[in-house]
């Protein structure tokens, strides 16, 4: 049964540029708080379906999707698959989420699909004990991604360490607000994240440099490096920390998992040096 002291928290990982870590960071955060004793459950909204790939499911096991669930043909329930890290699992995308738009565009309900769907997810036994939820969102403010600021606690932005990336924080900070106004009331920066970061390259301090001071404590104090071992992992199909937990990817996302955590009050702040 789920504990009471610990509510489901929902998260979702959202940032309309492509390319910055966003699904590397769902499944390696997801893969991190697993193995510091959450149970967690990624939910791919991204057609790409590359959470899923990465956490090793193969596209022909794929039967039951968040297509189906949000188009109302099925429970999440059906649509969970265990994966090979305990205490995590996915619901997982096909491209199907491409046509979904076009689908729910004359529902009523179209920005809350989602939240309908997670309204019951502590009745069901496939879903009891989950503590986080993970939503893997599409590089784009599509629908898609409304649903899922609709739906969530809080946002995680993974942001990547380049020239334009205040410029498209800058936009997502304003759909948040937008969402927050119209149709989530609750929601909020759970933190940004600073991935492919090279503290070598200038650009990659400086980009650090101003996000921090435009931001502040907003922005975690872990960074997730530039590391080829984070790049190889998806292609076998394992999150980072299976594939090479010794990794400077692994450690840095485990940090950034207890980073998360404490944020979200779990645990009490480390305490101040006498």
């Amino acid at each position: 049964m789920t504990d009471p002291r610990r509510p489901l928290r929902i998260l979702a990982l959202a940032n309309q540029k492509g390319g910055v870590g966003k699904t590397t960071t769902a499944i390696n955060l997801g893969t991190a708080l697993a193995a510091i004793g959450e149970n967690v459950l990624v939910i791919d909204l991204d057609p790409q379906g590359n959470a899923s790939t990465g956490l090793g499911i193969d596209r022909r096991n794929r039967d039951v999707s968040t297509y189906h669930v949000m188009a109302g043909e099925a429970s999440l329930a059906q649509a969970i698959v265990p994966t090979a890290v305990p205490r995590l699992s996915v619901a997982p995308s096909t491209m199907d989420l491409l046509g979904l738009e076009l689908e729910l565009a004359s529902l009523p309900d179209r920005a809350h699909r989602l939240r309908g769907v997670l309204q019951d997810i502590k009745a069901h036994p496939a879903t009891q004990g989950v503590t986080y939820v993970l939503i893997d969102c599409p590089p784009s403010l599509n629908l898609l991604t409304i649903n899922a600021l609709a739906a969530a606690d809080a946002v995680l932005v993974p942001l990547q360490c380049e020239f334009f990336a205040l410029e498209g924080l800058s936009q997502l900070l304003r759909t948040v607000d937008q969402v927050k106004t119209a149709l989530n009331p609750r929601l909020e920066i759970q933190g940004v994240v600073l991935t492919m970061y090279d503290p070598r390259n200038n650009l990659s301090t400086q980009v650090e440099a101003d996000v921090r001071g435009f931001l502040g404590d907003k922005v975690y104090g872990t960074t997730i490096p530039r590391n080829v071992r984070v790049s190889e992992a998806p292609s076998h199909g394992k999150p980072v920390l299976l594939y090479d937990l010794k990794c400077a990817g692994s450690q840095a996302y485990l940090r950034l998992a207890s980073e998360v955590i404490q944020r979200e009050g779990r645990i009490p702040p480390p305490a101040a040096a006498a």
